[in-house]
């Protein structure tokens, strides 16, 4: 069985070249590096017994009278053990040999380590042809010393076997040729004892091979295993940090913003609350202004560049030791410790604002701004903080764009009284505490009655009455919005019934729509299936909507439509103090348009607000529109309004809202006395 047929017989293993196995690694080279590493310890510790034994023997041969040849043979020996010795301490590069290797490299490592390997191969055999000629120290293994150098033999053939078990061929190239020898003296010599030592001799040569290359088996086979295992080692090191890679990344995903690389919601409140559990801290939340303007304009390429800037800009203002997230869409927190920075909130508010103000590349100056909230007061916990940060945030948005607003006693009072709104407002609504009332809107002689507008009220039992805008966002705030509307709604069918038996079919009632309204939950579905529920004729429903919903139309637009498709009418509110331009009157379906009241009150007295109210009234002609002059407050508007042609009026001069209740004691009742 030769080398060859080894390597084809032993799973796993490669050719000579290294090339990796199925399994991406290198089996084979890397077997190979460790017999060469085996090979050289070996032979490194058989030359001193093989120069010694050499020595035994020309001592031997000179006490036979053959020092002459001993001499001879023992520098021939030593010549070749010597060069032995300088292969096994030569530099191998292929000894660097491993798995994680390139795979160029690798090659030429392996090349490198067959190469000493073939050399090796070479001077033992070398070595064993010097052994070979020992017979002539001895007369062909005829003179008395044969016991002592066949014994010798014997004894440096078997230790080369016993010694070289990583690589058969080294030991084998080395025993070859002396017994060889050893056998060939036999039969020259004759003699039956002498051909049977022969044929022994040839059995022993045979023995030593077979195992030598089953020593060798064992050794590769061994290697092998001792590889893999090293490379499963590695694999599992390898896949138990690509493993901690991974959690690590996900970890970071976790807690931080893809987009800016800042920390996102959830792990700005895991560290916050780690830092207000050792200490105070202050904290600010951020929202930029005009944002949605470079959304729409710029596109979200655009926007998300922006975002990504105005994370840079934060970190560069972030007193040390600070905090910063974007907690989602365009609105940030900074939360630090203003006494350890050296930095008042104050300072760190202005300079955000002045930051966030620099220049954008791509779109014009001062279109981008930021509001901030600012909460420094302790709180028993990071989210009451969050709440009372966002309370001082939409008062400075309110106020306008690049301010800051401080959370302080009168901004608790306005967080109480909503939260206490949002708390109670579901079992109102439940209990029907809320009532709606109604306000008359009259013809341009101030006595014919066209319509009611609908306005909720609701007395709060420790608050009072709540102003509509706190009733709606706290209903907004609570998850109730389409709730609170379809109780608006059910109470405006009501009024649209008792009209049609009062006999004022023509009588439109309006009921108001807030933006948030319009744009969140399906107000043409609620309103058309009321109506057909009901019976009641579409044209007797207006709905009124303020011209901030223009700013969103694409959300409700298709609403819009459904709405005055189903012959229900739009009245835009507000006119004149919002956002709406020609184009959008056309796309809102307004078909009237209410004068607002700060252009109503004291027309009599301010040629400007004349000007403007003319203007209006053109414009209604113009685009076929209705027009309805609000607060009309005294005689003097009231006249005014007239002299002008205002076709619609209404007003507190004309008359207040009130409950249904008192509305059927006194309009309809009039109503009906002047009719008898």
């Amino acid at each position: 069985m030769t080398l060859h047929d080894l390597e084809g017989t032993l799973p796993g293993l490669a050719g000579p070249d290294g090339a990796p196995d199925a399994s991406g690694r290198r089996p084979a080279g890397l077997v190979r590096r460790d017999q060469l590493e085996a090979v050289r310890r070996s032979v490194l510790t058989a030359i001193p017994v093989n120069m010694m034994l050499g020595l035994a023997s020309v001592l031997v041969a000179f006490q036979a009278g053959n020092g002459r040849a001993g001499m001879i043979w023992y520098a021939a020996s030593t010549g070749a053990n010597l060069l032995r010795i300088g292969l096994c301490r030569a530099a191998c590069p292929g000894l660097a040999l491993t798995a994680a290797m390139p795979p160029d490299m690798a090659a030429e490592a392996s090349r490198s380590v067959e190469g000493h390997l073939r050399a090796s191969t070479l001077a033992a055999l070398l070595s064993g042809l010097v052994w070979a000629f020992q017979p002539l120290l001895c007369a062909g293994y005829t003179s008395p010393q044969t016991l002592f150098y066949l014994t010798i033999t014997c004894g440096i053939t078997a230790g080369a076997v016993t010694h070289g078990t990583a690589y058969a061929r080294i030991p084998c190239s080395f025993i070859l040729l002396p017994l060889l020898s050893v056998a060939l003296c036999m039969f020259i010599a004759g003699g039956f004892d002498r051909v049977c030592l022969a044929a022994c001799v040839l059995l022993y040569l045979a023995a030593l091979s077979r195992t030598a290359f089953q020593s060798e088996a064992g050794f590769r086979e061994a290697s092998r295993l001792k590889n893999d295992a090293t490379a499963l080692a590695r694999s599992r090191a390898e896949a138990q940090a690509s493993a901690n890679a991974l959690v690590e990344e996900m970890r970071w995903r976790a807690t931080h913003d893809d987009l800016t690389g800042l920390l996102n919601r959830a792990g700005f409140i895991q560290q916050a609350e780690a830092r207000l559990s050792a200490g105070t801290a202050c904290l600010l939340l951020l929202d930029l202004d005009g944002f949605k303007s470079v959304n729409d304009v710029y596109g979200h390429q655009t926007g998300d560049r922006v975002l990504v800037e105005v994370a840079r800009r934060l970190r560069v203002a972030l007193p040390p030791g600070g905090l910063a997230a974007r907690l989602g869409g365009d609105e940030f927190a900074v939360l630090y410790d203003p006494a350890g920075a050296g930095v008042p909130y104050a300072d760190l508010a202005a300079g955000l604002i002045a930051a966030v103000a620099q220049p954008f590349d791509g779109f014009d100056e001062a279109r981008l701004g930021v509001s901030i909230g600012v909460h420094a007061e302790p709180e028993p916990n990071l989210m009451e903080m969050l709440s009372c940060a966002d309370e001082a945030l939409y008062a400075s948005k309110a106020a306008g764009r690049n301010r800051y607003r401080l959370f302080d006693a009168g901004l608790r009072d306005c967080l109480e009284m909503r939260r206490d709104l949002e708390r109670d407002l579901s079992h109102a609504l439940v209990e029907s505490a809320l009532e709606v009332w109604f306000q008359p809107i009259y013809a341009l002689d101030a006595r014919t009655l066209v319509g009611l507008e609908a306005l909720v009220r609701w007395h709060h039992p420790r608050l009072g009455w709540i102003a509509p805008p706190d009733l709606i966002a706290a209903a907004a705030m609570a998850g109730l919005t389409e709730s609170l509307l379809r109780f608006i709604l059910e109470r405006v069918c009501r009024m649209m019934q008792i009209l049609r038996t009062q006999g004022l079919g023509t009588v439109r009632v309006a009921m108001n729509v807030s933006p948030r309204e319009m744009a969140q939950i399906p107000v043409d579905e609620i309103v058309i299936e009321r109506l057909g529920a009901l019976g009641l004729p579409p044209a007797m429903l207006e709905i009124e909507i303020t011209e901030e919903t223009a700013l969103d139309l694409g959300a409700v637009q298709g609403k819009l439509q459904a709405l005055s498709r189903a012959g229900i009418r739009v009245a835009l509110d507000d006119f004149g103090i919002g956002y709406s331009s020609l184009s959008s009157l056309r796309q809102l379906r307004a078909d009237r348009i209410k004068i607002d009241r700060s252009f109503v009150t004291g027309l009599s007295t301010c040629d400007d607000k004349r000007g403007l109210v003319l203007a209006v009234l053109g414009l209604g002609t113009l685009l076929g529109l209705e027009v309805v002059a609000e607060g009309v407050e005294t005689q003097e508007d009231l006249q005014m309004l007239q002299a002008m042609g205002c076709p619609f009026l209404q007003g507190y001069h004309l008359g207040r809202p009130m409950p249904v209740q008192k509305l059927e004691a006194t309009l309809f009742a009039a109503r009906q006395a002047q009719a008898a």
